[in-house]
């Protein structure tokens, strides 16, 4: 997979000989097929072309000469034999959802295929990306995944870090054998390999921090089902939900997390 950024849909006008096939998300602006290569461009001017090595090679030039958007340089990972699983978790930082948790085990096979896929870190990746990312990494390569809802959070919250550790080795411990590195958080004992940043440095986290976002993505979703309204990612922004809370008399512990500070605080009002 290649991708440019800074992507114009007029522009696009200038590849000639390109069949336009009907967008599959409400994310995509233009879907496009010619031969064996596919071309899909993003609400956010992301241009991915996927398909034929060779055609790739050929189109790539072509939308360099014409310089219609900028080619995103790929991220290097670092190099290893054998079997590695990587972990990581989503939603540890955020006041709605519970936390969330991946694992993704590769071999040097299935680690070039991750690669070629376009796996990254997950925070260098829209909500449509992740989505689309995850269905095919869940495809490829063997995975485990927990999703932790809030009320289940907030029962394990006074030992939240010893907790985390121990989703981390179960979810690793569905793909042994194979050399477990976590993405390190404070009070990380998990794994073999604690490295800090490691979902830009070892693919198999990085897919797993793909994974674990996407479940939290979902289980967003679910909660705001529940709730009857859209609850927000992140905790800068969540008080106007908060305040929805209280006024559907919804139970918080089902929604946030109660040892947050922001939480407590808007309690005691």
């Amino acid at each position: 997979m290649t991708v440019f950024t800074n992507v114009k849909k007029e522009d696009l006008d200038k590849l000639k000989g390109w069949n336009k096939e009907a967008p599959k998300t409400i994310h995509e602006l233009l879907r496009m097929k010619k031969n064996n290569l596919n071309l899909v461009l993003y609400t956010s001017g992301k241009l991915l072309l996927q398909g034929n090595k060779a055609e790739m090679e050929t189109t790539v030039k072509e939308i360099e000469k014409l310089n219609l958007g900028n080619k995103e340089v790929g991220t290097r990972f670092v190099h290893e034999s054998g079997w590695v699983i990587g972990s990581d978790e989503a939603l540890k930082g955020d006041t709605f959802g519970g936390i969330t948790v991946a694992a993704v085990k590769a071999d040097e096979e299935s680690r070039k295929k991750l690669v070629e896929l376009g796996v990254k870190d997950s925070k260098k990746l829209s909500d449509h990306e992740i989505i689309h990312l995850a269905e095919k990494i869940r495809f490829l390569v063997p995975c485990e995944v927990k999703s932790i809802l809030p009320e289940e959070y907030n029962a394990h919250a006074k030992r939240i870090t010893s907790w985390l550790n121990t989703l981390h080795e179960q979810c690793a411990s569905f793909l042994k054998p194979g050399l477990h590195v976590v993405d390190r958080y404070p009070g990380c004992n998990a794994g073999d390999l604690q490295e800090e940043k490691a979902e830009s440095k070892y693919v198999e986290v990085a897919a797993a921090s793909i994974l674990a976002r996407d479940a939290g993505l979902k289980q967003i979703s679910t909660l705001s089902m529940m709730a009857g309204f859209r609850v927000p990612l992140g905790s800068t922004h969540v008080q106007l939900a908060l305040e929805e809370l209280r006024k559907r008399k919804h139970d918080f512990s089902k929604f946030v997390k109660m040892d947050f500070n922001n939480v407590k605080e808007f309690l005691k009002e």
